[in-house]
């Protein structure tokens, strides 16, 4: 008996990094994916033959109508969807010198309107199943002194809002709403496309940064996805869980 068994969960953004990380996680406790990608279809479809029971899902979730279809298209292939993970994001680092209303609107209409269209169009499912939402916020939406990332930071510290009110929106249908804040993680995000020395630059960086000495694997952020999604965590609502080592050049919680 797997802790999510039969569970229909809807993750975002889940054909690699964390959310590909998520759903084998979710996938080893009983549920069925729909994997959600916007261009990598090869890599969804390499995930959805590791999981048994899965379907892949193309959708850009900035695009509201192409999010609905993709809704629609769940429903016909698995059914009624009991779990929503909000993953599905974009890391673009600028500065106020660099400002381009163009990237800036990226950010905002991928990080914090994908998962408002994402949410509004699965929320009756998840109303009549009692559901569960999980939204993939950031500590830099905590309070980060990382330069260069004031205008994500906003997203993400809107979803921290977002992840609050639903909750209390949601309270009626017991829809229980909670959000996970990774530090730096290992993904795709975060090193693709650079050098073995880069990489390693950074890790070595984000290291002397953490309580614990240590840089994040997507593991660590699909274990806290695993217990907001069971019944273990069936007292928490509107809360949101930092995995970030204990960063102490967070503006919130630094040494």
């Amino acid at each position: 008996m797997g802790k999510l068994d039969n569970k229909i969960v809807l993750i975002t953004g889940s054909s690699r990094g964390l959310g590909k990380a998520i759903a084998m996680k979710f996938a080893s406790e009983g549920a069925r994916i729909a994997i959600n990608y916007n261009r990598d279809q090869k890599s969804a479809m390499e995930l959805k033959n590791m999981l048994a029971g899965s379907e892949i899902f193309q959708a850009d979730v900035s695009d509201h109508a192409a999010v609905r279809n993709m809704v629609n298209e769940i429903h016909r292939k698995m059914g009624t969807i009991d779990i929503l993970v909000n993953n599905a994001g974009i890391l673009s680092a600028i500065t106020w010198d660099e400002f381009d209303d163009a990237r800036v609107k990226k950010i905002f209409d991928v990080n914090l309107m994908g998962p408002v269209y994402t949410t509004r169009e699965c929320i009756e499912d998840l109303k009549k199943q009692h559901g569960i939402i999980i939204n993939l916020a950031s500590n830099a939406g905590v309070g980060t002194a990382a330069k260069g990332t004031t205008f994500y930071s906003m997203t993400k510290a809107a979803i921290t809002m977002l992840t609050k009110r639903l909750a209390f929106d949601l309270m009626d249908w017991h829809v229980r709403v909670n959000a996970i804040a990774p530090g730096w993680i290992e993904s795709d995000m975060t090193i693709g496309g650079k050098s073995e020395e880069e990489v390693n630059n950074l890790r070595q960086s984000f290291k002397s940064k953490t309580e614990l000495g240590m840089t994040g694997k997507p593991e660590n952020i699909a274990d806290a996805a695993i217990f907001l999604a069971s019944n273990e965590s069936e007292y928490m609502d509107g809360q949101v869980l930092v995995v970030d080592g204990g960063r102490i050049d967070n503006l919130t919680h630094s040494l």
